[in-house]
């Protein structure tokens, strides 16, 4: 059986490398559980997708963020999503994640929307926090609004330094042309150029998005492993506790929810290292 509670489980498991091992991706995944591992190709790892899709799908993408402070490293070419299709994530260069996730048995598009976790490890004067996070907890605005809002702020700073104005149909098309990150991530030939051009979005966490901030989220402790997982409704967080049940035994966690400051609340499963 394969997916983010069992994920976490290796994590459980293995909580004193999970602490001390110097690089986060040199800590021992579990291979067998993982339908592909990479370094500086989104994601860093997936996991095997389930035949079974009771109670568990599987599929579930995880990126890595390894930090010497207890802030949130940024993210340099994929912007913090929950959700994420898998035909954007195989396509183009990262055919070798299509490779490996078909080497591995998966049927790739039997799940086509893959919900996309980040593994956060921060460390500051001797202190570690750890956390399995939903990336829903870092897309509080979806990723073709933030790029195209962005995109407009830009505009209207050069319209303003040039004394021009443009509005309606002609200023919403340029903006809504801006809105796809592949727009920008392509490598752009230009005649006569000895260089290349490709332009890169980096996304950094503002202080209601880091939840290694104690003063932002104070019941993440130092010193601790942590699932959190939004907890939007009832069902919801009844579906999370139901599913983390059938892994683990609740009564060896602290469960608790948390608010986020932009983005409803969150469900905690924590364990002191």
């Amino acid at each position: 059986m394969y997916s983010i509670y069992h994920f976490f489980q290796h994590l459980v498991v293995n909580k004193s490398t999970l602490r001390t091992v110097e690089k986060l991706g040199s800590f021992p995944f579990a291979a067998g559980m993982l339908s592909c591992q990479n370094d500086g190709v989104f994601p860093d790892l997936a996991i095997r997708i389930n035949s079974d899709k009771s109670p568990f799908t599987g599929g579930e993408l995880i990126e890595l963020k390894d930090s010497v402070s207890y802030s949130v490293s940024s993210f340099n070419s994929t912007i913090p999503t929950g959700t994420k299709e898998i035909s954007k994530v195989i396509k183009g260069e990262n055919s070798t994640v299509k490779r490996q996730m078909e080497d591995a048995g998966d049927v790739i598009n039997s799940l086509p929307s893959r919900e996309v976790f980040y593994l956060v490890r921060g460390k500051k004067r001797g202190r570690t926090k750890v956390v399995l996070v939903h990336g829903s907890f870092f897309e509080t605005v979806k990723s073709n609004s933030l790029i195209s809002q962005s995109f407009e702020q830009v505009l209207n700073e050069r319209l303003q330094e040039k004394g021009l104005n443009i509005k309606g149909t002609i200023k919403d098309l340029l903006v809504d042309i801006f809105s796809e990150q592949e727009n920008f991530s392509k490598v752009r030939n230009v005649d006569k150029a000895s260089v290349k051009l490709r332009f890169r979005i980096m996304t950094e966490v503002k202080a209601e998005g880091n939840i290694l901030n104690p003063r932002k989220y104070p019941d993440i402790l130092d010193d601790t492993l942590n699932l959190v997982i939004p907890c939007h409704s009832k069902q919801e967080e009844d579906l999370t506790v139901k599913r983390f049940t059938a892994v683990f035994d609740l009564s060896d966690f602290k469960h608790f929810k948390i608010k986020h400051h932009l983005n409803g609340n969150f469900t905690v499963f924590q364990q002191n290292f």
